[in-house]
């Protein structure tokens, strides 16, 4: 399956931050973290021995950080001031499922903060806040079952980010809107009209006019991941899914899918 019952994300969805961190330590490795001494960003913290932790499995509004030209996004600052207030100078634990460190030398890890009740979660508090969305890569897939049922109530409440127009989630019937949000990383909502395998890909149609609507791509390396967790997404005919990823615009706008859980399955009729 794609995507778990909406009572089973119902349920999770409730459990309390030290429970929910209690339950996601079943799926990790951990190991001794240390002390935060810094927050770079909304999902991004400096440990005291020097490693920078990106908090896997999350996407908080980003920072400019030095890029030039790069516009800050609605509610950085206040992601980024919730995590200061979560974890600065507190000890953590580092949760791994996935590949540890990425091409930039940072640590991958769910980060667990210890405090007087227990330990939160900070992935699955920031996103139950609304001030981070599911963000998942094809070699770190760990937890997400959980995240996921904390964004659906954070954005069914309209919490922090989901009451901001910059992250609606878009439909895939309005290509048009879709195009304008090339080079972003965007929800996009619809019911696919053609599953069809060609050449070792797989594009999920949204539209009849491949060349202008939008489409789901799927290749062969994906396939194999897709293939491996037991998925046929040809199956998924009919279906309406949310889709998250990265807009590009080839042949008009289209997200390239890495891997299983980019695809929600809402309805299969």
């Amino acid at each position: 399956m794609l995507k778990t019952s909406l009572v089973r994300l119902a349920t999770l969805a409730a459990l309390s931050s030290s429970a929910v961190a209690s339950l996601a330590c079943e799926q990790l490795r951990m190991a001794t973290g240390g002390i935060v001494v810094s927050v770079t960003d909304g999902d991004t913290v400096e440990l005291d021995d020097g490693r920078i932790v990106r908090m896997i499995g999350t996407q908080a509004p980003k920072l400019p950080l030095g890029r030039d030209n790069f516009e800050t996004w609605p509610l950085a600052p206040e992601a980024k001031t919730a995590l200061e207030a979560m974890a600065l100078n507190k000890p953590v634990r580092l949760g791994f499922g996935g590949e540890q460190i990425d091409r930039y030398g940072r640590t991958l890890a769910h980060v667990f903060v210890e405090a007087a009740d227990g330990e939160i979660w900070a992935q699955r508090e920031m996103v139950a806040k609304g001030l981070a969305r599911v963000y998942s890569f094809p070699d770190n897939r760990a937890c997400l079952e959980l995240l996921f049922a904390a964004e659906g109530r954070a954005r069914l409440a309209r919490l922090g980010i989901w009451a901001d127009p910059y992250y609606s989630v878009r439909l895939a019937d309005a290509p048009g809107d879709l195009l304008s949000r090339a080079g972003h990383y965007e929800l996009v909502e619809g019911r696919i009209l053609l599953a069809e395998k060609r050449g070792g890909r797989v594009y999920l149609n949204f539209g009849r006019f491949w060349k202008e609507d939008f489409t789901a791509v799927i290749e062969g390396a994906a396939l194999r991941i897709f293939t491996e967790a037991g998925i046929d997404p040809l199956v998924l005919n009919g279906a309406l899914v949310r889709i998250r990823g990265w807009v590009d615009d080839r042949d008009g706008p289209r997200i390239e899918l890495t891997h299983p859980e980019q695809i929600e399955v809402l309805a299969t009729q």
